[in-house]
Order: C-alpha cells, then sequence, then structure tokens
C-alpha cells in the first residue's frame, strides 16, 4: 500500500493544485479582452444554415 499512500499524497497536494491553477486559467482565458466576439460568433454555430 507504500505507492496508494503516495499517490494519494501528491494528489492531494499537486493534484488540487493543478486543477486549481487550470480552473484559474479557463476563467481568464474566458474573460480575457476580445472573447466577446468569439463568444457571439460561436453561440451562432448551431444557427447557420449551409
Amino acid at each position: 500500500m507504500e505507492a496508494y499512500t503516495a499517490l494519494r499524497q501528491f494528489a492531494d497536494s499537486w493534484g488540487l493544485m493543478g486543477m486549481a491553477l487550470f480552473f484559474l486559467g479557463v476563467v481568464l482565458f474566458t474573460l480575457r479582452p476580445g472573447a466577446e466576439a468569439q463568444a457571439k460568433e460561436a453561440a451562432q454555430i448551431p444557427l447557420k444554415e449551409d
């Protein structure tokens, strides 16, 4: 069970930090200047007719 304990400690510390940084990156990417135009364009994709 040594491997399990080591992996569990790694996930508890670095895994949580990694997920928090990923979440923060997604939020910042979404709220960056210029993202509104791209979001509106992407929202219209299902409504476009070929």
